[in-house]
Parts: structure tokens; C-alpha cells; sequence
């Protein structure tokens, strides 16, 4: 029962931030202010432990919320094989700048932390 209370909880703040983002026309998605809800709400313990509660529950199931995507994958296997080239470009070149700017942002932190001593 707590579980199913923890789903009610996070369906109500996606709600209430999906009506805020388009009742008041705000640039973020409805979805991610119902999080920033939640994130308000979750000091109380109550909701603490429903939505611990739905978590666990999620979590147990996690492989099913991949079911749809593997199905949405085969479906467009001919869209994906005409530009196979394409996507694989794009993921090399996003997995390279992300590495790069990691890469960086690390140094960088390195350089400015006088704590840090002697960097690698």
C-alpha cells in the first residue's frame, strides 16, 4: 500500500508541475518542476517513506521500462540501418567532447585547488 501511495505522490507533483509550466507559460517542462516539488516535499518523512516505497518497486522492475524502447528500436531498424553512419559519427564525436570536457574541467580543478597539492 505504501508503494502505490508513493506512485500517487509522484503522479500528483508531475501533475502540478505540468499545470504550472503551461498555466503560467514557463520554460521548463512540466515534469522536471513536479521533481523540484518533490525534491521540496521529501524533508518530510511521510513522504519519505511512500515514495522510498515506490522506489524499491521501480527498481525491482527496472528491465520492463526498457521494453518499449527495444520495441521502438526494431520497429525503426530501417530508418536506423539508412543512417547507421550518421549515428554512429554523432555518438564517437558527443562520447569524444564529453570526455574532453571532463578531461578539462578536472584539470582545470586540479590547477585552481591549492589543497589539492601536487596534481597528477
Amino acid at each position: 500500500m505504501p508503494a502505490l501511495q508513493g506512485f500517487t505522490l509522484l503522479l500528483i507533483a508531475q501533475v502540478v508541475g505540468e499545470v504550472l509550466a503551461r498555466g503560467l507559460s514557463l520554460p521548463l517542462p512540466g515534469p522536471v518542476l513536479g521533481l523540484m516539488l518533490m525534491l521540496l516535499a521529501l524533508p518530510w518523512r511521510a513522504v519519505q517513506q511512500r515514495v522510498e516505497a515506490a522506489a524499491e518497486v521501480l527498481l525491482a522492475h527496472l528491465s520492463l521500462l526498457f521494453v518499449p524502447i527495444g520495441v521502438g528500436v526494431v520497429s525503426h531498424l530501417g530508418v536506423l540501418g539508412a543512417h547507421a553512419m550518421s549515428l554512429l559519427l554523432v555518438l564517437l564525436a558527443s562520447t569524444a567532447i564529453g570526455l574532453t570536457v571532463t578531461a578539462l574541467v578536472l584539470q582545470r580543478l586540479w590547477v585552481d585547488d591549492p589543497a589539492a597539492g601536487d596534481a597528477p
